[in-house]
């Protein structure tokens, strides 16, 4: 539970943090545990470049025939804004996907979660990406696996 509380916590300040104006930053974190009989885990980026912004968020957690995953997202401040979520599979095997992208002309900021529950594993890898014209992008990738 601790595991899913830091993680909550943290996506929420991934989430501020991509509004205070930085030029161009992308960031990402992750945490997972697994007990043996239960296992939580979860990733969440932010990527931010002139006034676009994109986060995305991950979690996952599973306990003998039980399984819960969420995932979601959201991008601002573009032009042309994009966004969505999905998750399907049942209590043994959870896909969920969720993808934003905020874009205006050459500036663009994107973010995107692969979270899945599998044989009593929790995976999520979370990648960020953040471009303004003259430069290269700033990426931030991070990944759990709670059965490794």
């Amino acid at each position: 539970m601790n595991a899913i509380k830091s993680i909550l916590l943290a996506g929420a300040l991934i989430v501020g943090a991509s509004s205070l104006g930085f030029a161009q930053s992308a960031s990402t974190l992750g945490a997972g545990s697994n007990s043996g009989s239960a296992a939580t885990g979860g990733t969440g980026g932010s990527a931010a470049a002139g006034g676009t912004s994109a986060s995305t968020l991950g979690l996952g957690a599973t306990t003998g025939d039980s399984s819960a995953l969420g995932t979601g997202g959201s991008a601002a401040g573009g032009t042309r804004d994009t966004g969505s979520s999905k998750v399907n599979g049942n209590a043994n095997n959870m896909n969920g996907m969720s993808k934003a992208r905020a874009q205006d002309k050459g500036t663009w900021s994107d973010s995107k979660t692969h979270t899945k529950i599998h044989k009593g594993e929790v995976s999520s890898r979370t990648k960020s990406m953040a471009h303004e014209p003259g430069g290269p992008p700033v990426k931030s990738t991070t990944g759990i696996n709670t059965g490794k």
